[in-house]
């Protein structure tokens, strides 16, 4: 069988090599536009930082090792112009000597990727715009640096790369801005830990900026200014990371069905409209795991799953990809932040009955040494109790919450189906109950009317104004509000009303809803505790 494969990198290196696994006997060709076949896109901002020290460790392959380690052949600098589906051939064009090449194919993968978007203002092609796409990229801009030609630099793009280039940037002594058309950084997480990520960079002098607009890079040969819809801004250089797009146009006129986005509609086989082309990887649009609705997945870890299980469907089997949940996690100055699932605005928007809590847990024995927390928001489903979402922001090892709640989404698992999973526990790694686990027990106390709640959202909107603020902390933290010791409630608190309205806050709410406990058995009937305390929340009177 003759596979003929378009595009390298994750996913088409992925379908390639395990094709040759599963039959050595099938001629593999993989035909790329680039010089390189394989590379550690993700680590690209890691190298613009040093924190991968060589340019030759962004190459994870070149064409000549990866053709000796797995049997396939592989041309580079060959554009694919036009896939003939009739024919079963494709036309392509020598990129070095500009002839016209033609080959026929058994089966077709198309994994072309997506490129960095260019948007159409002035200035886009003045020396000292960067993209953070290809290994060129980030030695280009890393060069730019150690030549001492950049000081401030503005990030156009507000999601995980450019967060994590700004972060890098930062790093090398270069102060950063980032500007965003979109009303927070951090897509994919709700506003309030988009907020709470925001004033974090703004603490790292890592300012963000976002509803703006950019309308113009501005400078003579070389960029000087940066012109947004509000504000003006001196910049050395810009980095465009304002998205991608899917490499797709040469499949005009070819009948291969496109979303709107220009993604590739494949089925639950990642095959196409046409059973015999198959399409993997940030050019193809795959499916939600828990609506089974369209959504795309432009991600390392996706292209080599979607990968792995078109080589052996194609190699006979019958393998359905269950779909994404959207997970992500991102490495920001002093601040990991991860998230899979929905977020309570795309669940209620949906038709759940969301149900939602913000914790502030350990992230392991608070006595080991470098002991952090995580502050974590689980939504579920208030009638169910099925999971449906985790976000999670910490110094620590934030993924290991959010690939826990992967499995619990992706079973279809419940809240009590999680409560007392028998998860790894010594100081150094965990709490003796897993902080996954004490933010479900919460939640669980949260639906069951045993933990009276305001969210910060709730907060933040106003709906705990009319109650008055109760420092349970354990010190006195929140200027004029009246202090409780909670070692010291044995009884009825003759200061307050057992109907008053009462919000109790404390650092992390722990303190707060031991209170509240209390209090509940000695009469008082309106308290609430603010979820995330004062280490969340901004608490002035």
């Amino acid at each position: 069988m003759k596979v003929l494969i378009i595009g390298g990198v994750a996913a088409g290196t992925k379908v390639a090599a395990k094709l040759k696994r599963e039959n050595r006997g099938y001629e593999i060709k993989i035909l790329t536009k680039s010089t390189d076949i394989s590379y550690a896109g993700c680590g690209l901002p890691y190298y613009v930082g040093s924190v991968i020290p060589e340019k030759s460790q962004l190459i994870v392959n070149t064409p000549e090792s990866f053709s000796k380690l797995t049997g396939v052949e592989v041309l580079t600098e060959v554009e694919v112009t036009k896939v003939n589906r009739n024919e079963k051939t494709i036309q392509a064009l020598d990129l070095k000597t500009q002839k016209a090449l033609n080959f026929n194919y058994d089966k077709l993968v198309i994994a072309t990727g997506a490129d960095a978007i260019k948007p159409p203002v002035e200035g886009v092609d003045l020396n000292g715009v960067f993209f953070m796409r290809t290994p060129q990229d980030a030695i280009s801009l890393r060069d730019a640096v150690e030549s001492g030609d950049i000081k401030r630099a503005v990030v156009v793009g507000g999601g995980f790369i450019g967060l994590e280039v700004a972060e890098n940037l930062s790093l090398k002594g270069v102060r950063v801005s980032v500007i965003d058309m979109a009303d927070q950084i951090l897509p994919g997480f709700d506003t309030e830990f988009a907020e709470y990520a925001d004033n974090h960079l703004a603490d790292q002098g890592i300012m963000t900026f976002t509803g703006t607009r950019l309308e113009a890079i501005l400078g003579d040969g070389r960029v000087e200014k940066v012109k947004t819809d509000k504000r003006a801004m001196k910049a050395d250089a810009v980095v465009l990371s304002v998205g991608i797009r899917a490499n797709t146009a040469f499949l005009a006129d070819t009948g291969i069905e496109l979303m709107p986005n220009r993604t590739i509609k494949v089925n639950e086989y990642l095959q196409t409209n046409d059973e015999d082309i198959y399409a993997v990887g940030d050019c193809a649009c795959v499916i939600n795991a828990v609506t089974k609705e369209p959504a795309w997945s432009p991600m390392g870890s996706s292209a080599n799953i979607e990968g792995r299980i078109a080589a052996k469907n194609i190699s006979g089997s019958k393998i359905a990809y269950g779909g994404v949940l959207g997970t992500a996690v991102v490495k920001l100055p002093e601040l990991n932040a991860g998230r899979t699932g929905f977020t309570e605005s795309a669940a209620k928007a949906l038709g759940y009955d969301v149900v939602s809590v913000v914790t502030v847990v350990d992230d392991k024995a608070h006595y080991y040494p470098d002991a952090s927390s995580f502050i974590v928001k689980i939504i579920a489903d208030r009638t169910t109790k099925k999971l449906l979402g985790i976000q999670v922001l910490g110094k620590g090892a934030v993924d290991k919450m959010v690939d826990i709640a992967v499995t619990a989404i992706t079973l279809g698992a419940t809240l009590e189906d999680v409560e007392n999973m028998d998860l790894a526990y010594a100081p150094p790694f965990s709490t003796a109950i897993h902080p996954f686990s004490h933010t479900v027990n919460i939640l669980l106390n949260k639906i069951s009317g045993a933990f009276n709640t305001v969210t910060p959202a709730e907060f933040i909107a106003g709906q705990a104004k009319d109650y008055k603020v109760i420092d349970a902390s354990l010190s006195p933290s929140i200027d004029g509000a009246p202090y409780v010791d909670l070692t010291k409630v044995n009884g009825e608190l003759p200061e307050f009303n057992k109907d008053e309205k009462l919000l109790l806050v404390c650092a992390k709410g722990k303190r707060a809803y031991m209170l509240q406990n209390r209090l509940k058995y000695f009469g008082y009937t309106n308290t609430l505790v603010l979820e995330g305390g004062s280490t969340f929340n901004e608490v002035e009177l």
